[in-house]
């Protein structure tokens, strides 16, 4: 359905975006299936695209669904995809695939969180996990960066504070480069100021593939993450979850975990 023509806001959208991916306008127009001098024209206003055109370019921009809408919009089109409530009827097989994915990952933590950290859904080891952090921090929306960093969260227990820290902060960083939003860079600049500077490389610095040592009731733990999306989500909401599953860096954290939290 067309509502209005506002081809100024696409034609910036759309430049936007291809600046930010680092984009020629050539290779997008190789990817949609079009010609430079198309993409030259949207993006100068001087050629309005129709929908299905719309939806090609922000797919081979590899946008958010969040932000086709958004690019939709601007081009006077009717979003294409949903955005439906977590706790609508419409999610009730994503619910119960993403608990029984949660619950089966136990001894080991895991939770599900949405585009803005905050938490969804977490299994009975991660809550564990948490027990004796300030009520304030397990008030809803409970942020789980947040909760990692926050002096009254988990940040006393982490061995390994000024190393994980800052891989924490910089994973956000490098999700909110590649998609940008305002809440991202307010809470990248509120977890800046909690903790230490960011420390000097050693022989031994692990970038990506720092682990995370935790201090636990049933002794020191060292945890390494895995990161899961939906790859063909085509609504909105599901498309911005994520689960963010710990695993045992070695038998004795494993041990650990199975006596923290029996099966």
């Amino acid at each position: 359905m067309l509502i209005s023509t506002r081809p100024s806001d696409l034609s910036a959208g759309l430049r936007l975006w291809r600046t930010r991916r680092r984009v020629s306008q050539l290779e997008l127009a190789v990817r949609a299936g079009t010609t430079q001098r198309h993409v030259s024209f949207i993006e100068s206003g001087r050629s309005i695209p129709g929908r299905e055109m719309v939806i090609r370019l922000a797919e081979s921009l590899q946008l958010p669904l969040r932000d086709r809408n958004a690019l939709l919009l601007a081009g006077g089109y009717a979003p294409a995809y949903d955005e439906t409530p977590y706790d609508e009827v419409g999610l009730g097989a994503i619910r119960t695939a993403l608990t029984g994915i949660v619950e089966g990952h136990r001894p080991y933590p895991a939770v599900v969180v949405d585009r803005r950290g905050d938490l969804v859904l977490a299994n009975r080891t991660f809550h564990v996990l948490a027990t004796g952090i300030s009520d304030g921090l397990l008030s809803a929306p409970i942020n789980v960066p947040r909760l990692l960093l926050h002096p009254d969260g988990l940040a006393p227990r982490i061995l390994n504070f000024p190393q994980w820290s800052w891989h924490v902060i910089d994973a956000l960083t490098r999700e909110a480069l590649q998609n940008p939003a305002p809440e991202s860079d307010a809470l990248i600049e509120e977890l800046t100021r909690l903790v230490p500077p960011r420390p000097d490389l050693t022989p031994d610095h692990l970038g990506f593939a720092v682990p995370l040592q935790l201090r636990s009731a049933q002794g020191d733990l060292r945890l390494i993450t895995t990161l899961t999306r939906f790859g063909t989500a085509v609504d909105v909401t599901v498309s911005e979850l994520r689960m963010e599953a710990f695993l045992p860096a070695d038998p004795s954290t494993a041990a650990a975990l199975q006596r923290l939290d029996p099966v």
